[in-house]
């Protein structure tokens, strides 16, 4: 019984290290395959739920983004 906690503990403790490293480093999360991304004829999830406020604000914070060359 005690073998179960101690992996447990073990367990707890890398995803522990893993978000601090995602923290630190502040990128985001991405899919290994791509996600919406990789999907032919779609820029994003934004192409699919252009009606909600959150894509349309990231919508403006890209294209600020590309007005100063960075991409």
């Amino acid at each position: 019984m005690a073998m179960i906690f101690v992996t447990f503990a073990v367990f707890l403790f890398i995803m522990a290290i893993m978000a601090i490293g995602y923290i630190i480093a502040g990128k985001s999360i991405k899919g290994s395959c791509g996600g919406l991304n990789a999907i032919e004829g779609l820029n994003g999830a934004c192409d699919i739920c252009e009606e909600r406020s959150q894509c349309s604000k990231r919508k403006r914070m890209l294209a600020e983004r590309e007005k100063q060359g960075h991409t």
